[in-house]
């Protein structure tokens, strides 16, 4: 338990995500019973402050949500465990926070190119047809439910053992 807390606590500063919530996350998400903070705190070995951030930053993103132990007046937190539906609810998150953003900023800056360079143009468009693209490609992945996306996860291997069976040049576009 210590070894994959510390691990997702260091993948998360990788991915730009705090390491104590991250290293919170993990602790809620390996345990059976909801954690109250305080538990936390005695558990990470972290300031109780830094509890408190973290478990509000975590209940933003939706993957962590604070509920009531009868007989006992402390809140506890608990973690999503279906890592389908973690995957879903971050990646939502994630585009929502980072991508759309960016997509939108490369429109912007399209339309504020109406009477730049060509090549300027061009370059936004495709920068922008690429963008849309992979956000319609994120909605449409995170759309499936979680038996589908496993098999097509699974498929991956048959698909790359697929394509690397044909020549290169025989490969086409669809």
């Amino acid at each position: 338990m210590r070894h994959f807390i510390t691990h997702w606590g260091e993948m998360g500063s990788r991915w730009g995500i705090n390491r104590t919530v991250a290293q919170v996350h993990a602790l809620l998400y390996l345990s059976a019973q909801p954690v109250a903070a305080d538990d936390v705190v005695e558990c990470l070995g972290v300031a109780r402050s830094n509890v408190s951030t973290s478990l509000k930053e975590l209940q933003g993103w939706g993957i962590v949500k604070m509920v009531h132990v009868e007989g006992d007046r402390r809140e506890h937190f608990i973690s999503l465990t279906d890592v389908w539906e973690m995957f879903s609810v971050i990646t939502a998150e994630r585009k929502r926070r980072e991508f759309d953003p960016t997509v939108a900023a490369v429109q912007v800056c399209l339309a504020e190119a109406a009477n730049d360079d060509p090549v300027v143009r061009e370059r936004l468009k495709a920068m922008a047809g690429f963008l849309t693209a992979i956000g319609d490609g994120l909605d449409q992945v995170r759309a499936l439910p979680p038996s589908a996306l496993a098999g097509l996860l699974g498929a991956t291997g048959w698909v790359r053992r697929l394509l690397s069976s044909q020549s290169p040049g025989s490969v086409t576009k669809s």
